[in-house]
């Protein structure tokens, strides 16, 4: 089985020992995606919202170099740091996803990567 990672400089950097994504049996799996800005490496302000939106566009930059896209997402987790945020997140999630449904799960964590407010990771097919 030919498993080969995939990277875009169009999103964040990997900060650790570990792919933006990694590419086996038809199957896309990403790692997560938190709120900073390609081209800086800071957070975009606007808290909660503006991470999400870039969230979901590091995501979307990883799924279309691995050759996928957000239409092809088949599960994601969403990670975050207060569940209070619950609406704010799920209105743009839901944006961006428009009539595409994949499963998903949605918990608080205890602290994200950098003190993210938000981290979503997801497995998409591919073709």
């Amino acid at each position: 089985m030919n498993i080969e990672s995939i990277a875009t400089e169009k999103a964040p950097q990997a900060i650790g020992p570990y792919s933006q994504a990694v590419s086996v049996g038809g199957m896309l799996w990403c790692s997560g995606q938190i709120g900073l800005d390609p081209e800086t490496g800071a957070f975009v302000e606007g808290g909660v919202e503006a991470q999400t939106r870039q969230v979901l566009k590091n995501l979307e930059a990883v799924l279309e170099a691995g050759g996928s896209s957000l239409s092809q997402v088949v599960r994601t987790t969403v990670f975050l740091q207060d569940l209070g945020d619950f609406a704010k997140v799920n209105a743009l999630y839901a944006e961006a996803f428009g009539e595409h449904k994949p499963a998903r799960a949605c918990v608080q964590a205890a602290a994200l990567p950098k003190g993210a407010l938000v981290e979503i990771d997801c497995v998409a097919a591919l073709g």
